[in-house]
């Protein structure tokens, strides 16, 4: 993978010049990351109504419209970046559908207990996403991990090139963060 360094001191834009590593950036990886989209989507089993190739658009923007561009060092940097801007996308989507299927701003009512009805897609992926903001704070890498193989939907083969790590060690990262998460996630 190419990358771009924007901070030549000929340049006399930096922030310019970022932006056009990023934009320049995305022709070399928007194949991978439409395949990583697609089998995230595919894992959600039609529950998602948002196509790959409108995730991987949607991340692009978000990355390409910080107020500060990255410098791109390197292809794991830039996986990481998508993966965090897919997973951004996701729950903001799920947020919104949670809020519209709830009412928005209506009134809430008290049910009775036979009125509750099993916690949706939505419900468990913002939940997630609420232990995963608490367990980046106690292991970044495995939190990283997670982005990568639940949010991003990458497989560990490409995890583990993409995070230069072997294969065993991620899985074991992944059950110690599975673990933590879920119990997270009962007590929460």
């Amino acid at each position: 993978m190419a990358t771009s360094s924007a901070s030549s001191s000929s340049d006399p834009n930096p922030p310019a010049a970022a932006a056009k590593a990023t934009e320049d950036l995305l022709p070399l990886v928007y194949t991978e990351l439409r395949r990583v989209a697609q089998n995230k989507m595919a894992d959600e089993g039609g529950y998602q109504t948002m196509s790959a190739t409108a995730l991987v658009h949607e991340a692009y923007l978000r990355i390409a419209n910080r107020k500060e561009q990255p410098q791109w060092q390197s292809q794991r940097q830039f996986f990481v970046a998508a993966a965090e801007a897919m997973r951004r996308i996701l729950i903001d989507r799920a947020r919104a559908k949670l809020q519209k299927k709830r009412g928005g701003n209506l009134e809430r009512v008290e049910l009775f207990e036979s009125q509750i009805i099993e916690p949706t897609k939505d419900d468990d992926l913002l939940a997630v996403d609420e232990a995963l903001e608490v367990f980046e704070k106690e292991d970044p890498e495995s939190a990283e991990l997670v982005k990568l193989r639940y949010f991003a939907g990458m497989t560990w083969e490409e995890i583990s090139n993409a995070l230069d790590t072997p294969e065993r060690t991620l899985r074991r990262q992944w059950t110690y963060a599975k673990a933590w998460l879920q119990e997270h996630i009962e007590r929460g």
